[in-house]
């Protein structure tokens, strides 16, 4: 099982995130261990990170509401559909959440090099994970509806 002290920067960073750039206030829920590949939310970024000591991936779903939200929020611009914009937001979030959650675990010791985030949508999306270990799936609430992240490391070999 993943140790909190590993889950709880990559859950402080999206929040900080999301709090700095598009104003929206995010309250975690309950962390369960993820039981399918398929995703929670409408769009999905993914991104891999490597180190001496772990190896693995960081994943954030949105659901339309949110991320249609986040992106006025950012960019002052209206969407109503997933489209190349949304898609960009995502990326983007997700570099900045996982660029803050590595240096949260610099601090604890934690070095890592991160991949280029990919992002997948589609009703009932899968998400693969680069490690075969368990999946911390963390649900949030905004008040635009829900997002999930995910996060899924093992000892590096």
């Amino acid at each position: 099982m993943m140790k909190a002290e590993f889950v709880n920067p990559f859950l402080t960073s999206m929040t900080n995130v999301l709090t700095t750039m598009a104003q929206i206030e995010s309250k975690p829920g309950k962390p369960t261990v993820k039981k399918t590949s398929t995703a929670s939310g409408a769009v999905t970024g993914i991104i891999g990170m490597a180190g001496e000591q772990l190896k693995g991936s960081f994943a954030v779903s949105f659901s339309e509401p949110v991320i249609f939200a986040i992106t006025k929020r950012m960019l002052g611009e209206e969407v109503s559909s997933v489209n190349e914009t949304v898609i960009d937001m995502v990326g983007e979030l997700t570099n900045m959440a996982t660029g803050g959650a590595k240096a949260l675990l610099a601090e604890q010791g934690f070095e890592f090099d991160m991949a280029v985030p990919v992002m997948i949508s589609g009703k009932d999306h899968r998400i693969e994970h680069s490690s075969n270990g368990p999946t911390i799936v963390l649900p949030f609430n905004t008040e635009y509806g829900d997002f999930f992240i995910e996060v899924s490391f093992i000892p590096a070999a």
